[in-house]
């Protein structure tokens, strides 16, 4: 939530900064000569500005390395800041790309072109500033639910995958209502025919005080609780030393972790327990899976004595796969009150985490307010240009090709804004599914797109064809003398 509401700080400082994008009035002339004469905007953008606009965009493309880098939460909230940096560059830039993007199109329009579509697309050539004052913040508005939302879903999947490829383990044992397994439940376990391997796995909660940037940063994190046994039931990923060595006072850790806090193979790191002990223990093992099983992992000797209980929390369990085993787990599960036996598939369809909601409900409020926001420009833009629809009137253009004219242009609004915001989501989220899923593309909803496609058309028609109505409702002469 707290990132979200950053993203939405940076969308809010884009939006200012393209709120200096006035529409100009029209002078008072004659017809034809307000619509050829009117006030127009300066014939070549600003170089200094459109050269800031395309540093910002490389700037996010760099910015997007961050996930092949750090395979966390944090490397993958880059994806999102990475998108609105590039929008914030696209409303510096747009200006020099829709005039040479509106000049190609006009050069290659037929003779035989209608008068609505000539007028639509040397409008956007004219007054490319204009447009981009509306492209720009309709596409921040693509980019941010795009980044943002498969940013959040990603991490989901790859956690899940994390999860699902390390627990080689297929049932898991527990006692939920007992507060912990009794101490002989583990020998019963292994005694059973079919069975391969069992190890108690646990948890905790511990904070790990660390140096960072010369300070001393503090975090409470959670942590597996394991014996060297648990290398035949789970596989984190380790990639140097091993579980094997978690005896006595010792922990493995995540390598996104291990780098940032100096606690690398062989190096004795400070924490303190659940209880608030405090301990040193010595790092035997980094692992890859961190988003699966966490940045850390106890031995079960160093947490011994410092849980609720004492007790194991859960003992998992991996087995040849056949019906003798699984039945030998029902029947000792039964045979024991309190004992409860799963499995450690995931479940299709699973509820996910309560954060999940907590963050899909900030996205819809600020996504409210950042479209109101738009919508207010979109229509303050249409209702500027009362003038030169009243100019175009009394020139003899009927008020359908006027209408057909806007129509148009928020077409051409909607189809840039959409391209842009795609296009500038693309290399975010393609590094972001590459360091996190090794593919090139993201998790997340298929409907994504085209709610948003959907959403930006919609708004984009909607707050041009009324503003334009109500413009054609006042007589033209009296539309030109109040926009003196």
């Amino acid at each position: 939530a707290v990132f979200a509401a950053v993203c939405v700080l940076l969308a809010a400082l884009g939006h200012v900064m393209m709120s200096g994008n006035r529409v100009p009035g029209w002078a008072l002339a004659a017809a034809p000569e307000a619509v050829a004469e009117s006030r127009s905007e300066p014939r070549t953008p600003s170089r200094p500005r459109t050269v800031a606009g395309l540093l910002l965009i490389a700037a996010s493309c760099a910015l997007s390395v961050t996930p092949l880098l750090q395979r966390t939460a944090i490397g993958a909230s880059a994806t999102s800041i990475a998108g609105i940096v590039a929008a914030i560059g696209l409303a510096l830039a747009g200006p020099a790309l829709v005039r040479a993007a509106g000049e190609a199109v006009v050069r290659r329009l037929r003779p035989g072109v209608s008068a609505p579509t000539w007028l639509a697309l040397s409008n956007v050539r004219a007054y490319a500033q204009r447009v981009t004052g509306v492209v720009s913040p309709l596409a921040m508005a693509v980019v941010f639910v795009l980044t943002y939302t498969l940013a959040q879903t990603t991490v989901l999947a790859a956690t899940s995958d994390d999860t699902r490829t390390g627990t080689l383990g297929q049932y898991r044992l527990s006692a939920p209502a007992l507060g912990g397994l009794p101490t002989d439940t583990l020998s019963a376990v292994r005694r059973l025919p079919g069975v391969r391997a069992a190890a108690p796995v646990g948890t905790t909660t511990v904070v790990w005080p660390y140096r960072m940037f010369d300070d001393t940063e503090t975090e409470s994190a959670a942590a597996l609780i394991l014996t060297p046994a648990a290398r035949d039931v789970l596989d984190p990923g380790v990639t140097r030393g091993g579980l094997a060595g978690l005896t006595g006072a010792t922990v493995a850790v995540s390598s996104e972790v291990a780098g940032p806090r100096d606690a690398e193979l062989g190096a004795r790191i400070k924490l303190f327990l659940g209880d608030g002990a405090p301990v040193e223990a010595k790092v035997v093992a980094v692992y890859d899976r961190g988003l699966g099983f966490g940045p850390l992992v106890l031995s079960h000797d160093l947490a011994a004595g410092h849980t609720t209980s004492g007790l194991d929390q859960s003992v998992l369990v991996r087995t040849d796969g056949t019906a003798t085993a699984e039945r030998g787990l029902t029947a000792l599960a039964a045979a024991r009150p309190g004992l409860a036996l799963s499995d450690t598939a995931p479940e299709a369809g699973a509820d996910p985490p309560p954060e999940v909601w907590v963050n899909l409900a900030v996205i819809v409020v600020l996504l409210g307010y950042l479209l109101l926001s738009i919508a207010n420009r979109l229509v303050a833009a249409t209702a500027q240009r009362r003038t030169e629809i009243a100019a175009l009137r009394l020139v003899g253009t009927t008020p359908r090709q006027i209408l057909a004219m806007m129509r148009r242009e928020a077409g051409v609004i909607a189809a840039a804004a959409l391209v842009s915001g795609a296009a500038l989501s693309a290399v975010p989220l393609a590094l972001l599914g590459e360091g996190f899923l090794s593919r090139p593309w993201p998790a997340g909803p298929a409907w994504l797109l085209p709610a948003a496609a959907v959403t930006v058309v919609v708004t984009a028609y909607v707050t041009t064809e009324l503003p334009t109505r109500s413009a054609l409702r006042v007589p033209p002469a009296e539309a030109v003398r109040a926009g003196v």
